[in-house]
């Protein structure tokens, strides 16, 4: 595991209003595509310097928060295992003497048949999506409680947080685990002002979406069912992770907050 950082110069200014991050410092897993991208961007555009994980090529993330005027460092960790989380920590540290939100959004799905799901699917699927987000977040509160800072820890749940789903038992089993976890995490730390929520995205239209959207029948079912009439976008994710990584939300704990277009109300 290794980090590069890309240094420009920026002052650091008092917090005007509570979604003011200026002076935070973010660490988004996944950051490299998709919703990780799109909330790495958004917590930058909101005064986060951005420690980046991803397992290679950082995309065009690095790009796009230098140019909300913010610092970037590139982190290369493979979080199939929970081997590089204190590294993860350490890098962020190093690159910019702190850490202020862990943004835990590093995650794979497998889909199979329930009566032919494989033990290597389950087990892939669980160690990316629980176990190292799990290990992830102790790390960084561990960093939290160092500071005698507090800090913000935003887990990404799903749909599946709250509804069994077809074809997808592993990523089922380990999402229902993050909202549970969030909760157990929040009662926890809490006393620490450590804020541990979730954010569970609705069907976006993103890489892991792909062959969903592609089946034309499964596309139709899927957009009757949302009552905002499409799929959902990274950028709708920009509010909600700002607010959850600000003071805005400093007696939040243990929630999780659906970004649905109204899925779960239909």
């Amino acid at each position: 595991m290794g980090f590069d950082t890309v240094n420009l110069s920026a002052t650091n200014r008092v917090a005007s209003h509570p979604f003011d991050l200026s002076g935070k410092v973010a660490v988004v897993t996944g950051s490299n595509a998709g919703l990780g991208a799109g909330m790495a961007v958004a917590l930058a555009e909101a005064g986060c310097d951005i420690v980046g994980v991803s397992r290679a090529d950082a995309g065009e993330t690095p790009a796009r928060v230098t140019a909300a005027g913010r610092r970037f460092a590139d982190v290369r960790a493979d979080l199939a295992s929970i081997a590089p989380v204190d590294d993860i920590v350490r890098a962020a540290v190093e690159a910019f003497g702190r850490v202020d939100v862990l943004v835990n959004n590093a995650g794979i799905i497998r889909r199979e048949d329930a009566l032919d799901f494989s033990e290597d699917d389950w087990d892939a699927v669980m160690d990316v999506n629980l176990k190292s987000l799990f290990f992830l977040a102790q790390a960084a509160a561990r960093q939290f409680v160092r500071q005698q800072s507090g800090g913000k820890i935003i887990n990404i749940a799903s749909m599946l947080s709250f509804q069994g789903g077809i074809r997808v038992a592993s990523y089922t089993a380990a999402k229902s685990g993050v909202l549970g976890l969030t909760r157990l995490l929040a009662n926890e730390w809490a006393a620490e002002r450590i804020n541990v929520n979730a954010i569970a995205p609705g069907y976006m239209a993103t890489a892991n979406t792909a062959a969903l959207r592609e089946d034309a029948q499964r596309n139709d079912e899927i957009l009757s069912r949302i009552p905002a009439g499409r799929w959902g976008a990274p950028a709708d994710l920009a509010g909600p992770v700002v607010f959850l990584a600000s003071s805005a939300s400093d007696y939040v704990h243990g929630h999780t907050l659906a970004v649905d277009g109204g899925w779960l109300a239909r």
